[in-house]
């Protein structure tokens, strides 16, 4: 049965859209890295640089050098010289947050995993460009998660630091993990070292075993034990990067890393049996995404957040939850028929006990309430939110609303502005590329399948 994402004629406006959303990010080029770009994609003096940002256009830009774009290679050059110039500490190690963006003095008094992340994706896709210093970058990327994130006692990485690194927030993130878990996939092809790879599973193990203990919702908000914070940032629910409650975006996300870390494992000759809970943990997540946040409050589109019972809470619609949702189907389609509701592959591998962190009663693990996605709903889904896309939050070929209404108007309570190219371009070419290697690298390694225009 055809997929969508095979049709010729969709993978070549998606690959139009791609250059459209690169040049739009070029604006965002200034003396120090990469800046905000405001709804009309001009950069906004009033905010400072920001590392998260910068690395992630490194990222879009090198993938577009990849592709052929010889005229983004500069843009990548331009942002592996800000790693490497104001946006490091030079004294203390590590990558500032934020500086400000005409004197590039430090403009955020803390050190983030999240960002650090960022800088290890930007680094292993600027060295696939073959971009020079990226070597020099990459290294220095992995000795600092090396020595100041990861926590070997939890497997896992923390959550922030002071600017001399002394002193640990006493809080810890799914979503710095997250990404830390995409930056550990791309270290892993970029460098061979298995310990990066390894170290992805572990924490994706750790996610699985929370979700699989909460309905397939996954728990975003950790003390530093890694015991839950349930009621975390109750008072700012929308907050961009630590909202309360429940992410179904966050459940797409990380159903796309489970297969694309499952790809890796298999390639290296892992047995099945002893990774087949990693595309189960896909499947699950998926479908308890899409039923907790597709269409559930009158009007189409994802929402942000909800409580652990599945009731939306943030009713606003996130671009980047749309990409990952359309991601997350190509990636989890070859193993529908793999995992019908009821079967699980817990036991297979570390973990899958009933943790202390679990807020539900005694019972089953597992859940049933969440519908089974089929093939066949799954082309329905992905043609929907195609046309979701065209229809609400494409505002122009490269411009993309980032954040909708409830009622599906442009919206900016969470995020203002047009300052993210990463989800998007990513989004368009997934399913051109195998499930592993990682972005970069796969294109480098010429797998980005061709057009027939």
């Amino acid at each position: 049965m055809e997929m969508p994402w095979s049709n010729t004629d969709l993978m070549v406006g998606f690959d139009e859209e791609f250059d459209a959303i690169v040049d739009f990010a070029r604006a965002s080029r200034v003396d120090g890295g990469f800046g905000y770009l405001d709804a009309d994609g001009v950069v906004d003096p009033t905010r400072p640089i920001e590392l998260w940002i910068t690395c992630r256009m490194i990222h879009v830009f090198a993938m577009a050098a990849l592709k052929g774009d010889d005229s983004a290679r500069e843009f990548v050059e331009h942002g592996v010289a800000s790693l490497l110039g104001p946006l490091h500490d030079d004294e203390h190690g590590g990558w500032y947050s934020a500086i400000t963006p005409d004197t590039h003095e430090v403009a955020l008094d803390k050190k983030e995993a999240y960002a650090h992340a960022f800088v290890v994706l930007a680094a292993t896709s600027a060295l696939a460009a073959g971009i020079p210093q990226a070597n020099e970058l990459l290294d220095e990327a992995l000795r600092v998660e090396e020595r100041y994130w990861w926590e070997p006692e939890f497997g896992r990485v923390c959550e922030s630091w002071d600017l001399a690194f002394t002193r640990k927030e006493d809080y810890r993130g799914i979503n710095a993990n997250m990404h830390t878990t995409e930056c550990f996939l791309s270290a892993w092809d970029a460098t061979g070292d298995r310990k990066w790879l390894d170290r992805a599973r572990g924490i994706i193990r750790f996610v699985y075993d929370q979700a699989s203990q909460h309905e397939w919702r996954i728990p975003e908000h950790f003390s530093a034990n890694w015991r839950i914070i349930p009621d975390y940032n109750r008072d700012e629910p929308a907050h961009p990067f630590r909202p309360f409650g429940v992410t179904p975006g966050h459940g797409l996300e990380w159903a796309r890393l489970f297969v694309q870390a499952h790809a890796a494992l298999a390639q290296e000759g892992e047995p099945g049996d002893d990774i087949a809970w990693m595309t189960e943990g896909a499947v699950r997540l998926f479908e308890r995404a899409v039923a907790d946040g597709w269409d559930v409050d009158g009007a189409p589109g994802f929402v942000y957040t909800t409580d652990f019972e599945g009731t939306p809470v943030v009713r606003e619609r996130m671009h980047w939850v749309m990409c990952e949702a359309i991601s997350a189907a190509v990636a989890i389609a070859p193993f529908l028929s793999e995992h019908p509701a009821g079967k699980s592959h817990a036991g297979n591998d570390k973990g899958g006990a009933r943790s202390e962190n679990d807020l539900r009663g005694e019972g089953d693990l597992r859940d049933e309430s969440a519908p089974t996605i089929t093939t066949r709903s799954l082309q329905e889904l992905y043609a929907q939110w195609v046309a979701y896309v065209d229809e609400y939050l494409r505002e122009a070929p490269g411009r993309w609303y980032h954040e909708l209404t409830p009622d599906n108007a442009p919206g900016i309570r969470t995020w203002p502005g047009k300052p993210d190219a990463y989800h998007v371009a990513q989004m368009l070419i997934f399913a051109r590329l195998p499930l592993t290697p990682t972005f970069a690298s796969a294109i480098k390694d010429g797998l980005l399948a061709p057009l027939d225009r």
